[in-house]
């Protein structure tokens, strides 16, 4: 008994430490409601996050350890701290990320990797705060660089594109080169080899993707990259009614802007933007 009076307390404290006077009348109307979810994250002790670990260096999955790393990866364990409990990552996928986080049961309490806000997924769904800039850009074999300084060089029936399925990259080649070949290609980590050894031209990627790739394979270059096709921000998603759940991750995100250790996490993944 005495175990479960210190939980419930620790919750409210925490809860009440996180809320800003912004968000304290919110917090009142919601409680109830909201805090359902994060007393089931502090009973279970643990936070169950979902990620795709295809997508370097944000989120990965190493098959031969059985381990994730990456920029979100840690971003996740930081929140997973703030509620003082342990993490576990669940993989997801790109085609299944809108039906895994709206399953019932839910599968894991939100998704991290490389999530780009939209208005479509806003609608269905709650997202945190932004904390990391994104776009589409391209890569492509460093010898053939010169070749694509725009869209129009890439949308041509010769030019073969590479994208994964099932989110914004797909989507964004079948919007934008209605000309070009499309190729899908379901395994994302290998498209930029495949790119590299010629078995497609070019891949329709992010600026947080394309510089670890041509850092770490000298056949990649991203001719484009200080020049991406559009502009976005990098977020968290998760169910509608976690909102409680929601300003915990977001207060976690502006402490982590606040106190330099976002930054240093972008320079540690050689995130330039």
């Amino acid at each position: 008994m005495k175990y479960i009076i210190h939980k419930n307390l620790w919750l409210l404290t925490l809860i009440l430490t996180l809320c800003s006077s912004s968000v304290l009348a919110a917090c009142d109307n919601n409680a109830d409601a909201a805090s359902d979810k994060v007393a089931e994250i502090i009973a279970r002790d643990t936070l169950l996050v979902g990620t795709t670990g295809d997508y370097r260096p944000l989120s990965f999955y190493e098959a031969k350890t059985g381990t994730y790393w990456g920029f979100d990866i840690e971003v996740a364990s930081e929140i997973a701290n703030a509620l003082g409990v342990k993490v576990t990552f669940i993989k997801t996928s790109w085609p299944t990320l809108t039906s895994n986080v709206l399953a019932e049961p839910q599968t894991f309490d939100f998704a991290i990797g490389g999530i780009t806000i939209t208005d479509e997924r806003k609608e269905q769904m709650l997202m945190s705060d932004g904390y990391l800039a994104n776009g589409k850009t391209i890569l492509c074999r460093a010898s053939d660089s010169h070749l694509y300084q725009s869209l129009a060089d890439i949308d041509k029936p010769e030019v073969r594109v590479m994208v994964n399925p099932g989110g914004l990259n797909e989507k964004f080649a079948n919007t934008n080169l209605p000309h070009a070949t499309i190729l899908v290609y379901p395994i994302n980590e290998d498209i930029p080899a495949l790119i590299a050894e010629g078995q497609a031209d070019v891949m329709i990627t992010e600026i947080t993707e394309a510089p670890y790739y041509v850092k770490n394979d000298s056949r990649l270059a991203a001719p484009l990259l200080d020049k991406p096709f559009n502009h976005g921000e990098i977020g968290i998603l998760m169910r509608k009614g976690q909102d409680n759940l929601l300003q915990i991750v977001n207060a976690t995100l502006q402490r982590m802007k606040s106190d330099g250790s976002l930054r240093r996490l972008r320079e540690k993944y050689g995130l330039i933007y």
